[in-house]
């Protein structure tokens, strides 16, 4: 070890269209909403993570609330740097440093994303004294958060959802053998509910609030063994503009999601319909594994087992899987030789 290792951090980080997960020293540091609030007027950041996220939907003209990741990869640079630079002093052993250390990275990124996209992503990264950045495919990162042992000759199906693309992927021998990756994830999903809301009741209401029903009621079936309780939602009424209460039952999510979740299938079946047949063989016995925010849709392990005829598997903590595996892999750089540079 060299002494300027010394002042070298080493960080994982998850970096989600609804969430960023950052890993230090094998824990989870920072695991806040992928979010900031700017001033229009001087285009400072006033708020982030949480704290923004609580202003959505609720600032004056002279605020923003901006995301600036869409579909799993970087839409607005300049946000998306000042977000990442925020979270990234919140990690223990950088916080209150006079000095920035130089940082060792492994980011995970979709597995379908373009060339310059993976570069804004190196660039963003390299903003911050990062001297050695690798990046990871989620799929491989969820199967090793997972568990999976992925050197071996072994086929297995891994199916990502998170907040802005699904990825679905064969892995075998440390490599991605086939993927698909859409962009039908949890924002998705949230919009669906917020249209079935306006097109059946006539009611309005914002994103924050389409998603609590999506995290409190969402489902993928509309007949569920333990059904949650029916939930009462707040919005505006599109017919008097009058701020209206209904109450909601599961069965409605289900059928806001139908469409969105049918897509989701059929692009799990087009990535089967390639898979060679002897690693095929292996995921007849291995089974689905199912990762991200998504995939805690009530029932949604049922659908996908009655659609492949494969049994479907729920990942342990599925919202941190993919960070859990990049920080594996980040202990690991030199075994894995499919992280990219």
């Amino acid at each position: 070890m060299g002494l300027f290792d010394f002042f070298t951090q080493e960080i994982a980080i998850d970096l989600g269209t609804a969430n960023t997960l950052i890993i230090h020293n094998n824990k989870v540091v920072v695991d806040s909403p992928s979010i900031v609030a700017i001033d229009t007027k001087t285009g400072k950041m006033i708020a982030v993570g949480e704290k923004a996220k609580n202003m959505q939907g609720k600032t004056p003209d002279n605020i923003k609330t901006v995301r600036p990741l869409k579909d799993g990869v970087i839409a607005d640079f300049d946000a998306s740097a000042k977000m990442i630079k925020e979270f990234i002093r919140q990690v223990p052993g950088i916080k209150g440093k006079l000095f920035a250390p130089s940082l060792r990275m492994v980011i995970c990124i979709p597995s379908g994303i373009t060339e310059v996209e993976k570069r804004a992503v190196k660039d963003s990264a390299n903003h911050f004294n990062a001297k050695f950045v690798r990046l990871i495919p989620e799929p491989m990162a969820a199967a090793i958060g997972i568990g999976i042992d992925i050197q071996e000759p072994k086929g297995n199906l891994i199916i990502d959802i998170g907040g802005g693309t699904t990825e679905i992927a064969v892995i075998a021998l440390g490599g991605i053998v086939c993927d698909k990756s859409v962009k039908i994830a949890g924002d998705v999903f949230t919009n669906d509910i917020s249209y079935y809301l306006r097109t059946h009741h006539n009611l309005y209401i914002g994103e924050r609030t389409a998603e609590r029903v999506k995290i409190d009621l969402g489902s993928a079936i509309e007949e569920l063994e333990h059904a949650p309780d029916d939930l009462a939602v707040q919005g505006r009424d599109l017919i008097t503009g009058k701020p209206k209460e209904i109450v909601i039952n599961y069965k409605e999510t289900a059928k806001a999601l139908d469409k969105s979740l049918s897509r989701i299938e059929d692009a799990i079946m087009e990535t089967l319909s390639l898979t060679p047949p002897e690693l095929a063989a292996d995921i007849y016995n291995t089974g689905v594994y199912l990762a991200g925010g998504g995939a805690l849709l009530r029932g949604l392990d049922q659908r996908i087992s009655k659609k492949t005829g494969l049994p479907v598997f729920l990942a342990d903590d599925p919202l941190r899987a993919v960070v859990r595996g990049t920080g594996i892999a980040l202990k690991n750089i030199d075994s894995f030789t499919f992280l990219e540079k």
